[in-house]
């Protein structure tokens, strides 16, 4: 009889075979769900964008960039750019002056940042073993 954890090794190995089990090495796709769709909605920025936009309905660009800490006026502008034209948020401007700008999440950036929340709770709850282990490692 198989233990719960073996079922979830079971699954998981089945998830990744059909992720890549159907991939040619030598004739490679030129289509990477991970690499291609996943790497501009994962990056760190990203990431913090969506997380901020996913706590607080709508944002402005000024309030992104004072939650988003650290990050320069031109990476979130760009990165803004990048995640409206995947469709994980929108922006609405109002014709006014100054021109105010919003953004929010699309129903798309929510269903994402749903999935988002979990990987971030897994990280939040491990990331005292990885600290521990870089320490180890002597990367402190």
């Amino acid at each position: 009889m198989e233990t719960i954890t073996e079922n979830q090794k079971v699954r998981t190995v089945k998830k990744i075979e059909k992720m890549f089990g159907h991939i040619d090495y030598k004739n490679p796709p030129e289509l990477c769900p991970v690499r291609d769709v996943m790497s501009v909605a994962s990056d760190q920025w990203s990431v913090l964008i969506l997380l901020w936009l996913g706590y607080f309905p709508v944002l402005r660009f000024n309030k992104l960039k004072k939650y988003v800490y650290g990050i320069s006026n031109k990476v979130l502008s760009q990165r803004l750019k990048v995640l409206e034209a995947d469709g994980y948020i929108k922006r609405k401007a109002y014709p006014e002056v100054p021109i105010r700008v919003e953004y929010s999440l699309t129903e798309f950036g929510r269903s994402y940042v749903e999935k988002l929340l979990e990987l971030t709770e897994w990280m939040h709850d491990n990331s005292p073993k990885v600290m521990a282990n870089r320490e180890k490692y002597g990367l402190f």
